[in-house]
């Protein structure tokens, strides 16, 4: 550790931002490679929000149902991102997955068990075959679990709660980034000629949300304000099973397992409703479609008392639901004070992960930044316009692997980077300066007001109009949090922490709404009331968001043609 002006200063040949499955996973291959290290989360370390996928992870291992193969998943991946998917990164997660989940047994993963042995699989809406491999519904924590004990013997250095505020350039690449201790306020420098972001998703921008306090948009945020182009903004995906009372635990996940295993969907009158919907896959269709239909059900007066539907899975064996679904049923005992063996569940919609993030290449999770990389939640291109259940947790564990290998390749061939003390100095001054007004609102108003605003313009449903109005409100909300003011001092303060995950949140709203105004057609997650069906026009377009001297630019690009022999796999049908 050296002393840069006033503060100190790590150096790592590959820098990670985010400790969940993608920026462990990629710390791992970046050591295996003898890459020096460093891992920045804004946690601690074990508390990603990695640990909240409870379903399992999708990988076509063929345990149960013999007939599964990557063919078939890769499909079903197309398929659910209606098309508009990277079909390269579609095709290396379906042939990858079984793989990395092989290793994560071999680094001792303890996953539920067929009779004979095998990983046991279950079913999960819009996957064909029994596919997601499980530790009950626990499966985040227990990857999670894995892959630290994993990075931890190998020997990466851990910087826990730590905000970055700014990625540093060296001319056009990226030469380290700059943070905080959350706990004393003290300002860190990291130089690195690598950088993974790994930071996950953006849910905290939405009133009602299954994410975590951390999932305000940073990593793409930084990746954006360094020149790195984002992609698929407009896609966000409502899980449609959130709690939705009591009020204080509104939108926490209630796991797609549940329908998994065997719930059943009903609303007020006791109609299994989803036969509307879908006939042909009920319960486990795919989420964009169950979300919109219990809103529906809501929407049009047959949903339960606190604006959601039941769920049920009472008529399981009570041994069988506490085998399956721990989680869940401690869940509902403790925050609900509902017993799941004996009674229906109340859920709905909430905003649960964003399709959209950092266009990154197929192969190696490289952004358009020399230097820059990222995979996981906040990179784009795998899930197309509509995430399947599972395939977050196999992602994380194809494209970090894949991540950390590019990273650390490309800092073995490039020269140190020189940091810049103005790059440095400039920013000191912006984290600085709500400090220094002596009048202004408080970042919490200005929060609840954004958050209410996207729940209420930029939702489940979206029209022109109130898409036009949400970038008129953003507006205001810009002029405000430039003005906003934060009392107290550095140490310990959540009002500064809140300032800074603003401005990351302001950023990534407005191009979600910039993309979902763009995109004149509904699709996946991206659902328009004034252009409700998916037109062919759009499906060869994907929206890239980009600064273009501080002013943000939307532009479509064309995907590049998919191969003849994975055209032909999409139109079998098994």
């Amino acid at each position: 550790m050296t002393a840069s002006s006033q503060h100190e200063t790590h150096e790592h040949d590959v820098l990670i931002i985010g400790a969940g499955g993608a920026g462990l996973r990629a710390a791992i291959e970046a050591l295996a490679q003898g890459a020096r290290v460093g891992v920045v989360c804004k946690s601690l370390l074990g508390k990603a929000h990695t640990v909240m996928a409870e379903g399992g992870l999708a990988a076509a291992m063929a345990n149960l149902d013999k007939e599964d193969d990557w063919r078939t998943h890769f499909r079903d991946t197309m398929r659910g991102g209606k098309l508009v998917n990277n079909w390269r990164m579609a095709q290396l997660h379906a042939q990858e997955a079984p793989d990395r989940v092989r290793e994560l047994e071999q680094w001792g993963a303890l996953f539920d068990r067929t009779e004979n042995g095998e990983i046991l699989q279950r079913a999960f809406g819009g996957h064909t075959f029994r596919r997601l491999c499980h530790v009950g519904d626990r499966t985040g924590l227990e990857m999670i679990r894995t892959l630290q004990d994993r990075g931890v013997h190998m020997g990466f250095d851990v910087y826990m709660e730590c905000t970055i505020t700014k990625l540093l350039k060296d001319g056009d690449r990226v030469a380290g980034a700059f943070g905080y201790w959350r706990e004393t306020g003290k300002f860190v420098t990291f130089k690195a000629k690598s950088i993974v972001i790994a930071t996950g998703g953006i849910g905290k921008s939405w009133k009602i949300t299954s994410n975590s306090w951390e999932c305000t948009g940073d990593g793409m945020a930084l990746a954006y304000e360094a020149g790195a182009e984002l992609l698929d903004m407009e896609f966000v995906q409502f899980h449609p099973t959130g709690m939705v009372w009591p009020p204080g635990v509104q939108g926490l996940l209630v796991t797609e397992a549940v329908r998994g295993e065997g719930g059943l969907l009903r609303n007020k009158n006791g109609e299994r409703f989803m036969e509307k919907y879908d006939p042909k896959k009920m319960e486990l269709s795919t989420r964009d479609v169950v979300a919109r239909s219990i809103y529906t059900e809501v929407k049009e007066g047959r949903g339960s008392p606190h604006g959601g539907a039941f769920l049920d899975i009472s008529h399981k064996p009570a041994e069988y639901v506490k085998r399956k679904l721990p989680s869940m049923y401690h869940q509902f005992k403790e925050l609900a004070d509902v017993d799941i063996t004996k009674g229906p569940m109340e859920v709905g919609p909430t905003c649960h992960y964003v399709m959209g993030g950092i266009r990154v290449d197929a192969e190696t999770g490289r952004s358009s930044v020399p230097g820059l990389f990222a995979a996981g939640e906040a990179a784009a291109g795998l899930h197309g316009a509509n995430r399947l259940g599972g395939n977050s947790l196999s992602d994380l564990i194809v494209f970090g692997r894949r991540a950390g290998l590019a990273a650390a390749e490309h800092a073995k061939k490039t020269a140190a980077p020189t940091l810049d003390n103005s790059q440095i100095e400039a920013t000191e001054r912006e984290v600085l300066a709500p400090f220094a007004r002596t009048s202004g609102e408080s970042p919490y108003q200005i929060h609840h007001d954004l958050q209410e605003m996207m729940q209420n313009l930029v939702g489940i449903f979206r029209t022109d109009e109130d898409l036009r109005k949400a970038l008129a409100a953003l507006e205001k909300l810009k002029a405000r949090a430039s003005k906003m003011r934060v009392e107290g001092s550095r140490v310990f303060n959540p009002g500064w922490h809140l300032s800074r995950d603003l401005a990351c949140m302001l950023t990534i709203s407005e191009a979600c709404t910039h993309a979902a105004l763009a995109r004149k057609e509904s699709r996946g997650a991206h659902s328009r009331l004034d252009f409700p069906k998916s037109e062919d026009v759009w499906g060869a377009k994907n929206h890239v968001i980009v600064n273009k001297g501080g002013a943000m630019t939307l532009f479509e690009a064309q995907r590049p043609e998919m191969p003849a022999e994975l055209k032909q796999i999409l139109a079998e049908d098994k």
